[in-house]
């Protein structure tokens, strides 16, 4: 018992001593959600570390980088069945159910629409909604990937991306019930 308060008084002062975080999440006038340094920061000092909730590879690093955390991939690597790089056994394994639902859906007009446009959003919404179907994501979280502001031409794009994501979905066989959780 005593060690144990101990540590704790210890790992309390620590956390005095260094002050509060050095960055803020804060909503911008034209971006949404940002995160800014509240203090002068030294380069190579750490501000933050957290396993992001998700991610996607952009259209054209998809075979590039590592499928789940985005590592570079270091000229061989570990490819699934479908050809998708996963860059450790833990990515393969955190990816198997919406990975799974990803490969079993027909995404070549939504990949068109994303990759002529050179979006990244809309592969983001994709995957957090493929997390939700496959419980590897709460629909709960959903809300992350609302912008804080929308400009009237970002909203007409959203609507028309949901759309089609909503419509893929739809054509690959899941329930309308399970798609209007989501979207």
């Amino acid at each position: 018992m005593f060690l144990r308060r101990r540590l704790l008084s210890t790992a309390a002062a620590a956390t005095a001593a260094r002050g509060p975080p050095p960055i803020r999440v804060s909503l911008t006038e034209s971006a949404g959600r940002g995160v800014f340094a509240t203090r002068p920061v030294s380069s190579g000092e750490l501000l933050h570390s957290a396993q992001p909730l998700v991610s996607h590879p952009s259209h054209s690093l998809l075979h590039e980088v590592c499928y789940n955390c985005l590592r570079r991939k270091p000229g061989e690597g570990r490819a699934s069945s479908g050809g998708d790089y996963f860059c450790s056994d833990a990515c393969r394994d955190h990816a198997k159910g919406f990975h799974d639902i990803e490969k079993n859906v027909d995404w070549s007009l939504f990949d068109y629409h994303c990759s002529s446009r050179d979006l990244k959003y809309p592969y983001m919404a994709k995957r957090l909604a493929c997390m939700v179907i496959s419980g590897a994501a709460n629909a709960d979280c959903l809300n992350i990937l609302q912008p804080a502001l929308l400009h009237q031409g970002t909203l007409i794009e959203m609507k028309e991306e949901f759309e089609l994501l909503e419509s893929t979905f739809r054509k690959a066989g899941f329930q309308e019930e399970i798609t209007t959780c989501i979207l």
